[in-house]
């Protein structure tokens, strides 16, 4: 069974005396730093010079150069996407990973599959947010905690689960409400891209299947989008599940709702389902996956781009635009 951390097992001190390099000032990027700065640590910003160079500049970071940033920093922060951080690290952050240093990442994948690879000597942790970088930023000003996986890969120092409860604490996920569950990079690359890969992925298809057919039996396109998604009754329903637990959440909807529910919901969840589900995540384990979306980057993306045409030229995305004009949302 997984250790749970509370804001108790962990302690800012060995923080205090610490330069944090947080690369990338992204979605997460931004909200760890901020947090960690309002909790008093020095966190100076690396970034290429965009837009997100700005705004940490007017969020009032001292902002350098990637590899400028890994040199002067004690820990670092490793906040880019997946994609471009083997690239990243091997041009600008390796060469400054001297012993001693702490290196944190926010996600399992380069080191699971092995395409970041950091030399001994080093403290390499898993922080992992189960929070889109927003929320981390916005529980925190509510001084509310959230949930991170935290794991240790390599401890050099014989203190790096230390150091991974600290930045945890730093960025807010001890705060009430939150906590920190033991786990691992494999186990958080496995969980992360098993969730990709089956329920999350399957609902956007399941809701476009259900407005297929709805719009056959005769339901107007406004009424079927606005009853699967639009009015934001999903998204209450999944701050209900994260609230109150997958079932228990039931309890607030009708009792017709709930019969519904619990007849017809596990029709369509049969054997050939969950043997699609192993099936996924055999090809997570076995780095069929991996390879495959690394083929993909290489080649320039052509079957990311023309999935992404397919989907949006789906009737559900014309009549989606005309809705969310009037809605205001666009």
């Amino acid at each position: 069974m997984a250790r749970i951390f509370t804001d108790k097992d962990a302690d800012l001190d060995i923080l205090k005396d610490k330069v944090i390099g947080v690369i990338g000032y992204g979605n997460q990027g931004r909200s760890q730093a901020l947090n960690l700065r309002d909790n008093g640590m020095n966190v100076i910003i690396g970034n290429i010079k965009d837009s997100a160079w700005d705004l940490a500049v007017s969020d009032g970071f001292t902002v350098k150069g990637i590899g400028e940033t890994a040199k002067e920093s004690d820990v670092i922060l490793l906040l880019i996407p997946d994609e471009v951080a083997p690239k990243v690290m091997e041009d600008e952050i390796l060469p400054y990973l001297s012993s001693g240093k702490v290196l944190d990442f926010a996600s399992g994948y380069n080191i699971t599959y092995g395409f970041i690879k950091p030399p001994e000597g080093v403290d390499v942790v898993l922080v992992a947010p189960r929070m889109i970088g927003k929320g981390v930023r916005d529980l925190f000003l509510q001084n509310r905690g959230f949930p991170v996986l935290v794991g240790v890969e390599q401890d050099a120092s014989g203190k790096a689960w230390d150091y991974a409860l600290a930045i945890s604490k730093g960025i807010g996920a001890f705060l009430p409400g939150g906590c920190a569950v033991e786990s691992s990079f494999y186990e958080e690359t496995l969980v992360d891209l098993f969730s990709e890969h089956s329920w999350a992925g399957a609902m956007l298809y399941l809701l476009q299947a259900c407005y297929e057919v709805l719009v056959e039996e005769g339901v107007s396109p406004e009424v079927a989008i606005l009853e699967l998604y639009a009015s934001g009754e999903l998204g209450e329903i999944g701050h209900a599940i994260a609230q109150f637990g997958l079932w228990d959440q039931l309890r607030l909807h009708s009792h017709t709702s709930q019969y519904g529910h619990m007849t017809w919901g596990k029709r369509y969840i049969t054997e050939e389902t969950k043997n699609l589900m192993r099936e996924a995540i055999e090809e997570i384990k076995d780095g069929r996956f991996a390879r495959e979306w690394g083929l993909e980057q290489l080649m320039g993306l052509p079957s990311f781009h023309r999935l992404w045409k397919m989907r949006l030229s789906h009737p559900i995305c014309r009549e989606e635009d005309k809705l969310y004009k009037i809605l205001g949302r666009r």
